[in-house]
């Protein structure tokens, strides 16, 4: 991957660690679900309040690393506004994109589409990080099923 890509990359995630979007807790009716990965102490629940089968506000709380943190920024700014079809399709391709040793990570190019979540490409380097950048994925699904 290109150095300059690199950096970009870089420079997204540790902005969305620093001010993280949609940072906070939902109360009922809202769902949620909680993330927990134990080998690293990464700990993200997602909260989501569904109207007429579309997201209408959605969150995280939590503690952990800045990819986990970064990645549940940038997860609830992307299914924001999606119907739950939509949502439960874009989690499943990312995380099985991100979770494939297999698939093409040159320049993001199978996240392409979802903006600034193509940063999450470079976990892909770091497979002991790739729970880091899914667990709230995996949580948001829970949370709006």
């Amino acid at each position: 991957m290109d150095h300059t890509l690199v950096e970009l990359y870089q420079e997204i995630i540790l902005e969305h660690n620093r001010a993280p979007r949609n940072r906070g807790k939902l109360v009922a009716p809202a769902k949620s679900s909680r993330g927990h990965n134990p080998s690293c102490g990464d700990d993200i629940t997602v909260f989501v309040e569904i109207e007429n089968d579309t997201i209408r506000k959605i969150t995280f709380d939590g503690e952990g690393c800045a990819i986990s943190q970064a990645s549940a920024s940038l997860m609830t700014e992307l299914l924001l506004g999606k119907s739950r079809t939509e949502a439960n399709k874009i989690i499943d391709e990312i995380c099985s994109t991100l979770s494939d040793p297999n698939a093409d990570s040159e320049h993001g190019n199978l996240l392409a589409d979802y903006g600034d979540v193509a940063s999450l490409v470079g976990v892909k380097s770091f497979p002991m990080r790739i729970k880091c950048a899914t667990l709230s994925w995996h949580a948001a699904k829970g949370a709006i099923s």
